[in-house]
C-alpha cells in the first residue's frame, strides 16, 4: 500500500447517547467481476488499513469514540453474508483480531451477478438492533446492479431510515460505476462517494474513507 500521510484533528464531538458511537458495516463486492487477485487486494486493503495508527489512533485515542464493526460480503441475488462478526474496537487487541479476521476471510462464491441493492438491503438488516448513536453502511463495488432489485426500492420502502450509506466506487467497468454510486448508493446525513481508478488504489482509498468514517474531521496533507 502506498504511503498515506494523514494527520487526524480529532475534536471531542457532544457526549454520546451510548455506549457505542458508531455501527459501521463494511459491505464488499464479492461478484464474478473480481478475479482473485482483486479479491485480495481488497481483503489485505482493509486489514492493513486498520492497522495503520493514523486510524488506531481516530479507534483508540478519543474515550468518546467507540465503534462496533462487521464485514458482509455480497454478489448474487441471494449471495450476501457476514463474514466477519460484529466486533467492539475498543483496544488494541480487539482492532488485531479485527484486522486478522478480515485478512483470513475465505472466498466462499467467485461467480454470482452484483446485486448491489439485495447488498445493501442485508447490511441495513444487521445495522437493526445496534444501540449506536450513528449506523453506517461502507459499500465497496466495481459495477452497478445488475439483477434484481436496486437500491431506490429499498430507501424507498424505507429500509435505509437513519442509515448513512457511503461508497467507494473501484473504476475501470464500462459503464463507469462512480456516477451510479453518487445517484444511487450515496444517502443519508453526511454521506459521500470516493472512487479509485482500479484496485491497486482500493488501499489508500479505504483507509481514506475509514477515516473520514469514524473521526469525520480530519486534516490530510
Amino acid at each position: 500500500m502506498r504511503a498515506v500521510a494523514l494527520a487526524l484533528t480529532l475534536l471531542a464531538p457532544p457526549a454520546a447517547a451510548s455506549d457505542c458511537t458508531l455501527a459501521l458495516v463494511l459491505a464488499t463486492d464479492v461478484s464474478s467481476s473480481i478475479d482473485a487477485a482483486e479479491y485480495a487486494a481488497q481483503m489485505t486493503g482493509m486489514a492493513d488499513a486498520f492497522r495503520t495508527p493514523v486510524l488506531r489512533a481516530a479507534l483508540l485515542s478519543n474515550p468518546r469514540v467507540h465503534v462496533r464493526a462487521t464485514v458482509v460480503h455480497w454478489s448474487g441475488y441471494r449471495h450476501q453474508e457476514q463474514v466477519v462478526p460484529w466486533t467492539a474496537l475498543t483496544g488494541p487487541g480487539a482492532v488485531d483480531a479485527f484486522a486478522d479476521r478480515i485478512e483470513a476471510v475465505p472466498r466462499r462464491h467467485d461467480d454470482k451477478a452484483t446485486a448491489l441493492g439485495k447488498g445493501l438491503e442485508f447490511s441495513a438488516r444487521l445495522l437493526r438492533g445496534q444501540p449506536c448513536d450513528r449506523h453506517v453502511i461502507d459499500l465497496t463495488g466495481d459495477g452497478e446492479n445488475n439483477i434484481g432489485i436496486g437500491p431506490h426500492y429499498f430507501a424507498e420502502r424505507g429500509d435505509f431510515d437513519g442509515i448513512t450509506i457511503n461508497g467507494l466506487a473501484i473504476r475501470g467497468a464500462v459503464p463507469d460505476p462512480e456516477p451510479y454510486f453518487r445517484a444511487e448508493v450515496m444517502r443519508g446525513p453526511g454521506a459521500f462517494v470516493l472512487a479509485a481508478r482500479d484496485h491497486a488504489e482500493y488501499a489508500d482509498a479505504i483507509l481514506r474513507k475509514l477515516l473520514r468514517e469514524i473521526a469525520p474531521r480530519y486534516t490530510m496533507r
